[in-house]
Formats: C-alpha cells, sequence, structure tokens
C-alpha cells in the first residue's frame, strides 16, 4: 500500500497519468478483498493487486480507458462461470472503483509571436500548465511570455525529443509560416497527443497538409490535426484568436458541442 501512494505522487511530479483501481465491494469467495488496491500506469504494467488472472486483466483495461476519457468507473464482477463471461470460478462478487489519476493538462504554445503571448497569458489564467517553445531565442524567454511556466526553445521538429507528450498535452502552433509548420510536423503528428492545432488560413493549411503527405506523413495521422484551430468567431486580434482557439480546446477536453447555449433549452 505505501509503494502505491508513493508512486502516485511520483506519477503526479512527473506530469504522468494513472489509475488508482481499489475493491469497494466483495462477498462470497473471492481472491482479494475490500481496500486492496493497484495501481496501473499509462504503459499498462502496475503495482499492487485486485486478485490476478481474468480479474486483474480486465480492470487493467479499464483502468487505461479511464486515463483516456478522464471518468472514473465503478467495475462489478462475478466469479461464477466463465462459459457465462464471468472472469473467475471462486463463487464470489467483486465491486471495483476505478479513479484516473491525471496531471494538470499542458498547452504547449509553438511560436511565440503576437497570437502566441495572448494565448499563453488566457491559457495560464484557465489553469493549464503551459510551455512556450520557439526556434527563436528572443520569442522563448521570460521576459517576452511571463505567464508561461517552462521554455523549450528548439526547432519544433527536435520538440518530442525535449518534451514530454501524452493525452494531456495540447499542442497549439501559433508559427510564423507554413515553411515551419511543413518542417516540424512531421514529427510533431507522431506524439500521443490530446491535441494539435495549427493557425492560419485555409489555404495556408492546404499548403502545408500537402507537402507534409508528400513527406511521407500517413493520412490518418494528418485526419488528427485540428486546422485551421479554433471555433468560428470571426476573431481578428491575437486575443480574440486565443480566445477562439481556448474554446475549441475547453469544448474537446470537457465533450462541449460549441453549439451556442440557447439552442439547447428545450422549450416547455
Amino acid at each position: 500500500m505505501e509503494s502505491i501512494y508513493r508512486n502516485i505522487t511520483v506519477l503526479l511530479d512527473n506530469g504522468e497519468a494513472g489509475a488508482l483501481c481499489t475493491i469497494i465491494g466483495s462477498s462470497g469467495s473471492t481472491p482479494r478483498h475490500e481496500g486492496s488496491k493497484m495501481l496501473v500506469f499509462s504503459d499498462g504494467h502496475f503495482v499492487g493487486t485486485v486478485g490476478g488472472g481474468e480479474v486483474e486483466n480486465r480492470v487493467q483495461k479499464e483502468a487505461l480507458q479511464a486515463m483516456v476519457t478522464g471518468k472514473p468507473v465503478r467495475l462489478n464482477y462475478k466469479m461464477v462461470n466463465p462459459e457465462n463471461g464471468d472472469p473467475g470460478v471462486c463463487g464470489g462478487q467483486l465491486e471495483i472503483f476505478v479513479e484516473p489519476i491525471l496531471p494538470k493538462p499542458k498547452v504547449v504554445v509553438i511560436g511565440g509571436g503576437h497570437v502566441g503571448k495572448a494565448l499563453v497569458h488566457l491559457a495560464k489564467w484557465l489553469g493549464f500548465y503551459v510551455i512556450v517553445s520557439d526556434d527563436r531565442d528572443e520569442f522563448c524567454h521570460n521576459e517576452a511570455h511571463s505567464d508561461a511556466d517552462l521554455f523549450v526553445c528548439c526547432a519544433m521538429a527536435e520538440l518530442p525529443h525535449q518534451l514530454h507528450i501524452n493525452r494531456q498535452t495540447y499542442l497549439v502552433l501559433t508559427t510564423r509560416g507554413s515553411n515551419v509548420d511543413i518542417e516540424g510536423l512531421p514529427e510533431l503528428v507522431k506524439t500521443d497527443f490530446a491535441y494539435l492545432g495549427v493557425i492560419g488560413s485555409k489555404r495556408r493549411w492546404s499548403i502545408t497538409r500537402k507537402a507534409i503527405l508528400q513527406k511521407g506523413v500517413p493520412e490518418e495521422l494528418v485526419a488528427k490535426i485540428h486546422a485551421p484551430l479554433g471555433l468560428e468567431l470571426n476573431a481578428e486580434t491575437p486575443e480574440e484568436i486565443a480566445v477562439s482557439i481556448m474554446a475549441e480546446i475547453i469544448m474537446l477536453r470537457n465533450g462541449g458541442t460549441g453549439k451556442p447555449m440557447h439552442t439547447q433549452v428545450e422549450v416547455q
């Protein structure tokens, strides 16, 4: 038990995800009882146990899914007849609570110009851990972006080697041109991000898309990119564009629709 809690602390300190699985109910003959815990890591390995065998295998899979959805889940298992789909033959029943442990979400602003500056300020105010990355030193330091938590000064293609990108990472490209995106996206799109958005007009994205496909980036990876990024607000100023971008991120993160609230109200 002590090892599990120590590992949770390490997960949070390192910005990693996990899931704590706890038996909250048991009856009859079961391999483990109330209070037994198992901590599942994002790569699938775990410490602790909730009973071993097929039960543990199923709980592990549910834990990995909970890290993706960010939502806890209650699992109920009968241990009677495997022919009916039961995970065991002990004769008892188990109820297990799976609680995802998620780090603070990260917004990585790639490109520290005017829109990037506004985005850094807004993302920080909204509670995200904010990282600024740029290949130009003058746009990648505290004086340029006082709200940022971390600076990673490198070419975009090098970013996956400099920063751990996971399902809690929102990548926002507010770069200075399509040429920068074309060079960096082939490596960036391979990572396990939660969101990858690219700023610019439809024409700029069309040029970028064609170029990265020609570089051999698979169509299914290109399809994951949000471009042009943001919600349609007719935004013009850097601050308005930042609102559009963060609105899309919050919508996707929370499972929203982006539709006006008044259209969701049922008339009585």
